[in-house]
C-alpha cells in the first residue's frame, strides 16, 4: 500500500513530441496497460458478450475521427503517445479512456450492463471560497480497479499553443484530473451511460476544458463534446465560479457552485441523466451513495484548507476506497487544487498510506 512519491513527468513542445516525449517514457508500462484494458474491454463482464481483440480494435478505430474532429492538437498528442510507446491509436484509445470505452462498446454490440463489474469510482468536490477564506479548492479521490493504481503519473505540461498545466493521469492517457496556468481546475467521477456511441473518451474532454480560460468555458467545452461515454465533469477557477455536469452521450444536466460544497460520485442526481444512466449493484450504490452523504457532512462548515481536504481523501469511514472482493476497487490517488494560489497537491496510491506532494507549475 506504501508508494513512492509521486512520478512527475515534464512534457513541452507540440502536441506530437508531447505525445511521443510521454510514450516513450513508459513505453513498456504503456503496452503492458493496453493489452490488460484491450483484453477486458473484450470479456463478457465488461461488454455484456466475448469478443475478440481484432473486434475490440475495430470499435476502438472507429472512435478515431471523433477524437481528430474534436480537437486535432490532442489527436496528433494521442497519435504522438502511441507512436512513442510501440502501440497503435486505437489501443490509445482504449488505453486512455476506457472507462468511457466500454460504454460504447456495450451500445455498438448490444450487451447488457453486467451489475457485478460496474466501476465506484471518485469522489469529487468543489468547496466555495466563502467556505475556505476567500480561496476555494477542487479535490477528488482517484478511484480505480486496483491494477490501474501501478500506472499513475502526473504530467507537468508547457504546450506551444496552449496553457501550462498539472494534469494528474495514467501512463498512456492524456488526462484525467487538472488544473492550468489560468486557475482553471476540471476533474471527473465515473457514471455508467445505456447510451453510449462512437465519440470522444473522457480524457480528451478533460484536456480540451483546461484548454480554456474560464470555469464557465471550461464547462461549455463539455457540453460541446461528442461524447462517446458518461461521467460527471466539474469545473471550477480562480474567480471561485464553478459548475458540476452530468454528461451523458444525449443529456447534460448542469449545476452552479453557490454557498454550499458541490460533491459528486457515481450515481447520477438529476432524472434527465437517471434516465440514461445503467443500474447499479446494490453494494456499488450503497458505497457511492455513503461517500456522497459523508463528503457533504465533512465539507458542511467554514475555515476549510487543504490539510483538511487531504484528510477528506483519507477518510476512511467511506471515501478512501481499500480493495476488496469482488470489485477490488481501491483509491489509487487523490488531488487537492487551490486555484486562486495555483496551488496542487496530489498523492499517488492509498491517500490514507501515502503523502501529497506539492507540486508546482516550474520544474
Amino acid at each position: 500500500m506504501r508508494r513512492p512519491p509521486l512520478r512527475i513527468l515534464d512534457l513541452s513542445g507540440s502536441p506530437e513530441a508531447m505525445g511521443h516525449a510521454h510514450g516513450a517514457a513508459h513505453a513498456d508500462e504503456i503496452r503492458v496497460y493496453a493489452d490488460e484494458r484491450v483484453r477486458l474491454a473484450g470479456t463478457p463482464n465488461w461488454a455484456g458478450s466475448a469478443m475478440d481483440r481484432a473486434d475490440v480494435l475495430d470499435i476502438a478505430r472507429s472512435c478515431l475521427p471523433a477524437h481528430e474532429a474534436h480537437s486535432p492538437a490532442l489527436y496528433a498528442e494521442l497519435c504522438g503517445i502511441a507512436a512513442g510507446a510501440g502501440i497503435t491509436p486505437e489501443e490509445a484509445v482504449v488505453v486512455g479512456g476506457f472507462t468511457d470505452f466500454v460504454d460504447t462498446v456495450r451500445a455498438v454490440v448490444g450487451g447488457e450492463h453486467p451489475l457485478e463489474v460496474q466501476e465506484d469510482d471518485c469522489t469529487a468536490f468543489i468547496v466555495p471560497d466563502a467556505r475556505a477564506d476567500g480561496q476555494g479548492f477542487y479535490g477528488q479521490t482517484w478511484d480505480m480497479h486496483d491494477t490501474a493504481t501501478d500506472h499513475v503519473v502526473l504530467l507537468r505540461l508547457h504546450p506551444d499553443d496552449a496553457p501550462a498545466a498539472l494534469v494528474f493521469t495514467t501512463t498512456g492517457c492524456v488526462g484525467q484530473i487538472g488544473m492550468n496556468e489560468a486557475g482553471v481546475c476540471v476533474g471527473i467521477n465515473n457514471l455508467v451511460a445505456t447510451d453510449g456511441c462512437r465519440g470522444v473518451m473522457w480524457t480528451s474532454v478533460v484536456r480540451d476544458a483546461l484548454t480554456r480560460s474560464t470555469a464557465a468555458d471550461a464547462r461549455d467545452a463539455i457540453l460541446d463534446a461528442e461524447l462517446a461515454g458518461a461521467h460527471s465533469f466539474l469545473t471550477f477557477d480562480a474567480s471561485g465560479e464553478g459548475f458540476m455536469i452530468e454528461a451523458f452521450p444525449t443529456a447534460r444536466p448542469t449545476e452552479k457552485l453557490e454557498a454550499d460544497a458541490l460533491v459528486h460520485t457515481n450515481h447520477a442526481l438529476w432524472d434527465e441523466a437517471l434516465a440514461r444512466q445503467a443500474p447499479k449493484q446494490e453494494g456499488l450504490m450503497a458505497s457511492s451513495t455513503r461517500r456522497l452523504d459523508r463528503a457533504h457532512d465533512l465539507l458542511d462548515r467554514d475555515g476549510i484548507t487543504a490539510d483538511d481536504l487531504m484528510a477528506l481523501t483519507r477518510d476512511d469511514d467511506a471515501i478512501c476506497q481499500v480493495s476488496a472482493p469482488p470489485a477490488h476497487i481501491e483509491s489509487s490517488g487523490a488531488a487537492i487544487m487551490r486555484p486562486g494560489t495555483l496551488d496542487f497537491w496530489a498523492v499517488w496510491g492509498l491517500p490514507s498510506h501515502n503523502d501529497f506532494v506539492h507540486v508546482p507549475f516550474a520544474a
